[in-house]
């Protein structure tokens, strides 16, 4: 029997690839009527659920590759330019003649914010850009924005289906579903599933459940294990009925944006080195912490060396 080849990368992101620009101040909300109004902070920074994850699994150390349609335009070429400066492997992304790379603005209050999304290629994954070999070259492929895009959910099932044999782990983000319907098929793919990543909005309106901790149950009760994102109140997970806590981390925070995809690069970094999950939701509390330093989502991805600083002092 013949060995497999060691994998290329530790992670491989699937996602949306689209620039930020974030509004930020205290007073972020619009009014019609032609009025304007000006805001203290203003940032172009790396968007998509995907690409944030992406930057911040290499900044945790992690081998990184991505795949993310774009058009080949201004944004687009930022968006490559930016993730290859990160230490993220590029070439798999498809790039789309004729088509407009998705832009998001997100108007920011610091703990909490709203996203205008134009998709443009976000949601223009097909089959050809998902090529098995190259997928098999991961340990790990990790999936978010899955509610904004369509072709990728038709094809999860066969790429589940495909990857497992091979020892592949997968993990899924939801990320918020715009339709409000919250399954296309998701629910029942969970049990095929190593990891659950929502956050608590997502876990429950997934779940039905009124609360985080009883979402993350109900959801793991499928057959995964479920990391459920609580901001400021730090995460809960569930996995074989039992359920576990962990309580944020202080830091001066700036900007929320891209917080839960840091966290969740941080638990995947914890992860795939083999540690027990009380101590993944640590790690990935602390570098979702220190992602919120900055204006934008990549601005101040903790390294390591920040991680472990932040997990050592004493008020925790």
């Amino acid at each position: 029997m013949s060995t497999p080849a060691p994998a290329s990368f530790d992670v491989l992101v699937i996602g949306g690839c689209n620039p930020d620009i974030v509004l930020s101040g205290p007073d972020v909300q619009p009014e019609f009527g032609q009025r304007e109004k000006l805001v203290p902070e203003a940032a172009l920074a790396v968007g998509g659920s995907g690409s944030i994850t992406a930057c911040a699994c290499a900044r945790a150390g992690l081998r990184t590759a991505f795949v993310g349609a774009t058009g080949d335009d201004l944004y687009g070429r930022f968006m490559l330019g930016e993730l290859s400066r990160s230490s993220v492997d590029t070439s798999l992304c498809p790039v789309i003649e004729g088509s407009a790379t998705g832009l998001s603005v997100v108007l920011s209050r610091g703990a909490d914010r709203a996203i205008l999304t134009h998709l443009g290629t976000i949601d223009r994954l097909e089959a050809g850009h998902l090529r098995p070999e190259a997928l098999a070259r991961a340990r790990h492929v990790h999936i978010s924005s899955y509610f904004l895009q369509p072709g990728l959910a038709e094809l999860l099932p066969g790429l589940v289906s495909s990857l497992r044999p091979l020892g592949v782990s997968l993990s899924v983000d939801p990320n918020w579903d715009p339709s409000g319907r919250w399954d296309g098929g998701l629910v029942a793919l969970l049990p095929s599933l190593a990891l659950f990543l929502p956050n608590a909005a997502e876990a429950q309106a997934m779940s039905g459940r009124s609360t985080p901790a009883e979402a993350a149950l109900a959801l793991a009760g499928r057959g995964t294990t479920v990391v459920v994102k609580d901001g400021s109140r730090g995460c809960v997970a569930a996995r074989d009925g039992q359920l576990y806590r962990q309580g944020p981390f202080p830091v001066a925070s700036a900007d929320t944006t891209g917080a839960g995809d840091a966290f969740n690069a941080g638990f995947l970094s914890a992860w795939l080195s083999g540690r027990a999950l009380p101590e993944c939701l640590r790690y990935a509390c602390a570098y979702g912490a220190l992602s919120t330093r900055a204006i934008g989502a990549t601005g101040a991805l903790g390294t390591p060396a920040e991680v472990e600083e932040l997990l050592a002092k004493p008020f925790l």
